[in-house]
């Protein structure tokens, strides 16, 4: 293949990626029929007691952070890259990151990390689990990555609109992209806490 032809269908592909994406957004949001959300009470890392309403923070808009805890340094790694877009997100929605961690293992984790947004813990309520983001099995509780998004209405009523889980490879995640385009690929590369 010559390099015009290469140029030609790589410029194809990406359209049809971006088209994909684009269709793919469309029906997550489709296929959501979550009814009333229920109200739900978090802790955040300073202490303050606070329901799932406030983290709207006067928008009609929320974006949820299904994390896994300071246990997995996967979702560290999307949370420390969401840490960068903290202002861009706040802006157009509220945004928090909640875990099942208690919430001194929360504080003393974000502040490790740096982290800017809010963080909060979803211990003792049954918000993870609500909205499919853990199940039991043979005892134990696993818990999955990913995010809700969520829209409030004028009645004051909350409901879901979408969501996705996070995984290596995904869109929200730039690295797992640039290590793909390396020689040898992301060549079983794993996160880690500090390097």
């Amino acid at each position: 293949m010559n390099t015009n032809t290469i140029e030609q269908e790589i410029a194809a592909l990406e359209q049809t990626l971006l088209d994909t994406v684009a269709t793919l957004a469309q029906l997550k949001k489709q296929r959501v029929t979550t009814p009333q959300v229920g109200e739900y009470t978090f802790t955040t890392t300073n202490g303050e007691v606070k329901q799932l309403k406030d983290f709207f923070n006067g928008k009609d808009d929320l974006i949820v952070i299904h994390n896994m805890g300071k246990r997995c340094s996967y979702c560290t790694l999307w949370a420390d890259g969401l840490n960068g877009f903290t202002n861009h997100l706040n802006d157009r929605a509220g945004f928090v990151l909640i875990s099942p961690d208690s919430t001194d293992v929360q504080k003393q984790f974000a502040d490790e990390r740096g982290w800017k947004f809010a963080v909060a813990s979803a211990e003792g309520n049954s918000f993870i689990s609500d909205m499919g983001f853990s199940e039991e099995k043979d005892g134990r509780t696993y818990y999955h990555p990913g995010f809700s998004t969520f829209r409030k209405h004028p009645d004051g009523s909350i409901t879901r609109v979408a969501f996705d889980m996070f995984g290596p490879g995904d869109m929200y995640c730039s690295p797992w992209h640039m290590f793909e385009l390396l020689h040898d690929g992301t060549n079983n590369w794993e996160p880690k806490y500090a390097y």
